[in-house]
């Protein structure tokens, strides 16, 4: 395997672990107005299966745009002028959602607490489906000119294929999240995030089938159609494990749903790299425009350093947040929820 390939698959495990992680944090947020509906301290429960771990799950992102950027900077360059508007849009809604989650518990008044809802919301929808959008694209490929610029516009960005695959990734990821949800909380939230995972179970089966299948027909090659039924079966699993009605409350069926999402949304991000592989960004209006891992790489001197500083930093990195989740693990509860400290909208400042 030569350094390119290596920082290929580098790049597609570092997105493939941030979807997994983060897209149940984007699923949670997407819950809020739904199994929160009928109380703050319902929200502040949600919050809170997170609350540990949702900045860390972002690091992962942090890094594979770091690792694109020194690795591939052609990729970079081209993909981040192209694509500037969705992913702004991504960025905005994960900085909306930053702010939300730690400043909605600083004033003690409901308005506010609506408002960072809001924030939440968004930052979660929205990446949940700017993500699929993007990299349905990027599977698809673009219109890229011989300065290797991106020609295809906005609009056709939102061909069927990329709104298929936002359709799917946001689904996939409210699955997830509900799944989670049961796994990290007691009571009443438990119990009816069982239930909605039972509904939501089937639809997002069919929707991410689809788009597994236009992609696997497609763009797949023949190795990824293992990728496809392996994906299928998790979310089968998942289907088959929420549909009785001894799901709720058994911690046994739930850490089995939720490593089954868990690899569902493994087996679509493999799905995409594989499809991809060996280009980084295929051209529409010419297949010698498209940018490969070898004529979009950086120097062999600059990935053999990459190489080295991942090969210490990242296992201390994996450690550390494994070790975090592991202190965290305990279920979160109504009860446990303490009273609301941050200062009321009349106070002086």
């Amino acid at each position: 395997m030569t350094l390119p390939e290596y920082w290929f698959l580098a790049i597609a495990f570092l997105f493939t672990g941030y979807f997994v992680l983060e897209g149940f944090d984007f699923g949670v947020g997407m819950l809020l107005p739904v199994l929160g509906r009928r109380s703050d301290i319902r929200r502040r429960v949600l919050l809170n299966t997170i609350g540990p771990v949702w900045d860390g799950n972002e690091v992962w992102l942090i890094t594979a745009g770091a690792a694109m950027f020194a690795a591939f900077p052609a990729w970079y360059a081209t993909l981040f002028s192209g694509f500037y508007l969705p992913l702004l849009a991504i960025l905005v809604g994960l900085i909306a959602r930053v702010c939300a989650i730690e400043w909605r518990g600083k004033i003690d008044d409901p308005r506010w607490r609506r408002l960072a809802d809001v924030g939440i919301g968004l930052g979660s929808w929205i990446p949940a489906i700017g993500w699929g959008v993007a990299f349905a694209n990027i599977v698809r490929g673009v219109g890229i000119d011989a300065h290797a610029q991106m020609t295809t516009d906005l609009w056709g960005l939102l061909n069927p294929y990329a709104l298929l695959g936002g359709a799917a990734t946001c689904l996939l990821f409210l699955l997830h999240g509900t799944i989670f949800v049961t796994l990290k909380s007691d009571g009443d939230v438990r119990t009816d995030a069982a239930r909605l995972a039972r509904r939501l179970a089937p639809p997002v089966t069919v929707v991410v089938a689809a788009f597994a299948l236009w992609t696997q027909l497609a763009h797949g090659k023949g190795w990824t159609w293992v990728v496809v039924i392996v994906a299928a079966l998790g979310l089968l699993a998942v289907t088959a494990l929420t549909a009785t009605s001894r799901f709720a409350g058994d911690a046994r069926r739930e850490r089995l749903a939720f490593a089954a999402t868990s690899l569902a949304v493994i087996g679509a991000a493999v799905l995409l790299f594989g499809s991809l592989f060996p280009n980084v960004l295929p051209s529409t209006t010419d297949p010698t425009h498209t940018l490969t891992i070898a004529n979009a790489s950086s120097t062999h001197y600059t990935l053999t350093v990459m190489s080295w500083c991942t090969v210490v930093v990242l296992p201390v990195v994996i450690i550390y947040q494994a070790w975090t989740y592991w202190v965290f693990r305990k279920r979160i509860s109504a009860a446990q929820i303490p009273p609301s400290i941050g200062l009321s909208p009349t106070a002086h400042r």
